[in-house]
């Protein structure tokens, strides 16, 4: 039984938006394809009538400083963005959440825009754009828009995106400021590639020795991504002296929900680890927010 029975390969948006859109039957974008082509073959995913290659469209492969904004193309592969300089620079969380995505193989195929469109709960690059606050930009026939990236979630495996009208087209991020730091950490087990049993991404902006502000995020903490909310608020005009406050652990035992998963850990396990992976993610943030050289 084929998979799929046609595939096209536009070389624009416009072009990728009218093979979704008149596609005879169910179509769907491409980029690496290591998570949807595997769910196909696997038979958690219904045979397609079209796979649509966005590869070969040059604003979707864009890594670039835009005014103020660094803007990583949703078809760049995670390689890049982990090696990138620009990234590196403006989003380090970015690009070592990117650097632990599968196998050298996968990075050199795999997509942030697919990390993302895949919607899993603790997709490591997803969970870093989170911290950092990014804006998505959407394609459909009616126009292109901004979308705060936790508004595209609905689910474990579930966007906002509606499969053939709606592309992907990259990520906003605020270039960097003296002061301002991020990072990521994530715990998994000892196979190397694996999936996390916990992750986090910090942001800060630094002032003196006080936390000015932060934005936190562990994944997986839910069925979407969410911010840590309540620990961002104890954790704001903190004076950082190496350590959270010891409220931490019992903020994030009443504001996070983790989960028992057979295929991760149980959730008082990750109850455990996620005061070590918040501290030593905050404290490898702040010590970055001391210095800043721009690319």
């Amino acid at each position: 039984m084929s998979l799929w029975s046609n595939y096209v390969i536009p070389d624009s948006v416009a072009g990728a938006l009218q093979a979704l859109a008149t596609a005879p039957g169910p179509a769907r974008p491409v980029a690496g394809g290591t998570d949807l082509l595997l769910e196909l073959q696997q038979g958690r995913h219904s045979p397609l009538d079209t796979l649509v290659d966005i590869t070969h469209i040059p604003e979707l492969n864009c890594l670039e400083m835009r005014q103020e904004r660094l803007f990583i193309g949703a078809a760049v592969n995670v390689r890049t963005v982990t090696t990138s300089p620009l990234v590196r620079t403006h989003a380090p969380a970015v690009s070592e959440a990117c650097d632990l995505i599968g196998g050298p193989q996968v990075r050199n195929t795999a997509t942030l825009g697919g990390n993302v469109a895949h919607a899993l709960p603790a997709a490591d690059g997803m969970i870093a754009l989170c911290a950092m606050d990014a804006q998505a930009e959407i394609a459909s026939p009616e126009g292109t828009r901004l979308e705060p990236i936790l508004d595209l979630f609905r689910g474990p495996g579930l966007s906002s995106l509606q499969p053939q009208r709606d592309l992907l087209v990259g990520f906003y991020i605020q270039a960097r400021r003296p002061g301002q730091a991020s990072a990521f950490n994530r715990i998994m087990r000892p196979q190397g590639v694996a999936l996390p049993i916990l992750n986090t991404a910090v942001w800060l902006q630094r002032t003196g020795d006080r936390i000015q502000s932060i934005r936190i995020v562990f994944g997986p903490s839910g069925p979407v991504p969410q911010r840590a909310r309540a620990l961002e608020e104890a954790l704001t005009g903190y004076a950082y002296a190496g350590q959270p406050p010891q409220s931490t652990q019992e903020i994030i035992a009443a504001s996070l929900r983790f989960r028992s998963s057979p295929q991760r850990a149980s959730a008082e396990y990750r109850y455990q680890l996620s005061q070590v992976l918040l501290e030593s993610t905050i404290q490898k943030a702040w010590q970055r927010a001391e210095s800043i050289e721009v690319v």
